[in-house]
């Protein structure tokens, strides 16, 4: 019989509660399935153990073990808690120390910003919360974060997107430990995808762009989101808002982010993915309906967007359903 692989489950104070219990549920369902197989403790850097999570509950842990146990799998979790920890140099201190006495080490959501902080993402790939990727970024350069993946493994360092993420993560390990069949009935009995398709880009919106300064160019915006059907050319926009095209183009750029194409294929992408979630008749019909010329170029960029085809985007919500 393999030896019990034991999971530590690092919670800060204010840590986002699902992060924490979303990759215990797991690992205790894939523990009744395959007894023996896992062990999961949760500790946390407080003197008793007690930690409030970020809704309000409270946890009882183990304070941190010290001097750390041979373990088999230090996992991270995220919130505001885990952002705050980076900044108490006996965390992070012990952060990397569980690392190097741990198989794998993996970060849910925010978590991240631990392992950054202690330097155990340098020169890797990693993922976070998709609202907090280029924060990461700016703040850990040596990391190469990418804002899509609901988890990404750089040898043996996983990290995963926002908080429900942690689950996918967890799967992922349950399977690489005890095989696609283990995962596949963990997964079955919590009703939740083995593999759910695409990225973080199905959630995080494409209304993320940010409004612009000028009164022109925000009422702009707002009229866009209500025209998507209608022609939204660049000479057409720029002729709404007064301006020359290349002055148009250039002052919507500067404040909202992103070209005006990019910005309105964004939005017409977010209205589609409302109307396939509602049922509409046809991929034609959402074409139509989002402005853009046909069915074929909706699907292009639907999946360079999102991530999946719209027809499997659609086929998502009615199992959902």
């Amino acid at each position: 019989m393999p030896p019990i692989r034991r999971i530590l489950v690092l919670a800060a104070d204010g840590s986002q509660s699902l992060d924490v219990l979303g990759p215990v549920e797991v690992f205790s369902y894939a523990d009744r399935h395959a007894p023996g197989s896992y062990e999961v403790g949760v500790v946390a850097p407080t003197h008793d153990g007690q930690i409030t999570l970020t809704n309000g509950l409270r946890l009882g842990a183990a304070p941190l073990p010290d001097p750390v146990p041979a373990h088999d799998t230090l996992i991270v979790a995220g919130g505001e808690g885990a952002r705050r920890a980076t900044g108490d140099p006996a965390i992070v201190e012990w952060v990397a120390r569980a690392s190097r006495r741990a198989r794998r080490t993996a970060s849910v959501c925010t978590g991240a910003y631990l392992l950054a902080a202690a330097g155990l993402l340098d020169g890797r790939r990693a993922t976070t919360h998709w609202e907090f990727c280029d924060a990461l970024a700016q703040r850990h350069p040596l990391v190469d974060v990418d804002p899509d993946p609901v988890f990404v493994r750089d040898g043996d360092v996983w990290t995963s997107a926002g908080v429900t993420a942690g689950m996918d993560l967890a799967l992922a390990l349950v399977e690489e430990d005890l095989g696609p069949d283990a995962a596949l009935h963990v997964a079955r009995q919590l009703v939740i995808f083995l593999k759910r398709p695409g990225g973080q880009s199905q959630f995080s919106g494409a209304l993320s762009a940010q409004q612009a300064a000028q009164p022109a160019l925000r009422e702009l915006q707002a009229w866009i989101a209500g025209h998507l059907d209608e022609d939204l050319s660049v000479p057409a926009l720029a002729a709404r808002a007064s301006m020359s095209e290349r002055s148009f183009a250039r002052a919507f750029r500067r404040e909202v982010g992103r070209p005006p194409a990019a910005y309105v294929e964004a939005l017409r992408v977010e209205r589609a993915r409302q109307l396939l979630q509602d049922s509409a008749p046809s991929l034609a019909a959402v074409a139509r309906a989002t402005g853009f010329r046909s069915a074929e170029v909706l699907r292009r960029a639907f999946h360079r967007r999102v991530g999946v085809s719209p027809a499997d985007y659609r086929a998502r919500f009615r199992l959902a359903a």
